[in-house]
C-alpha cells in the first residue's frame, strides 16, 4: 500500500464527511432527511474502507467493516470502537429501513454524534499520515 493511496482515501473521506455534515445540518423535511441518511451510508462505506487502506499501510489486514473497526481500535486509529459499531449497525438498518420513526432516530444520531466522530477520525488520520 502506497502512502499516496492512503492520502487520497483520506481526502475522499474528508469530502464525503463535509457533504454529510452539510446534509445533516440542512435537512428539515422527510425527503432531505432521507438524503442525509443516504449520505451517511455512502460516508460510512468510505470510512471503513479508508480505515482498511490505512491499516494495510501499517501492515494490518482486514476484510469487512466489523473487523476493520476492531483493528482500527486495536491500532489506535480510532478511540471508541463502540460508537463505530453502532454506526455499522445503523448503516445496516438503513439499507432495509421503511419506518419513518426509526429513520428519524438514526438521523438524529447522525446529526448529533456520527458527524463529529467521523470528522475526528478524518483529522486523526490526516495527522498520522501527513503528505
Amino acid at each position: 500500500m502506497k502512502k499516496t493511496e492512503v492520502i487520497l482515501a483520506i481526502k475522499k473521506l474528508q469530502d464525503a464527511s463535509g457533504r454529510l455534515k452539510e446534509g445533516a445540518r440542512r435537512a428539515k423535511n422527510p425527503l432531505e432527511i432521507d438524503g442525509a441518511i443516504q449520505r451517511f451510508e455512502f460516508t460510512f462505506e468510505l470510512l471503513w474502507k479508508t480505515l482498511k487502506i490505512a491499516l494495510e499501510y501499517y501492515g494490518v489486514r482486514c476484510n469487512n467493516p466489523r473487523i476493520c473497526i476492531e483493528q482500527a481500535f486495536k491500532n489506535s486509529l480510532i478511540d471508541d470502537d463502540e460508537t463505530f459499531l453502532d454506526m455499522l449497525d445503523d448503516r445496516n438498518k438503513t439499507a432495509h429501513l421503511y419506518n419513518e420513526a426509526a429513520s428519524r432516530e438514526i438521523f438524529e444520531r447522525i446529526k448529533e454524534v456520527y458527524v463529529e466522530v467521523i470528522e475526528k477520525v478524518v483529522h486523526n488520520l490526516r495527522e498520522s499520515i501527513k503528505p
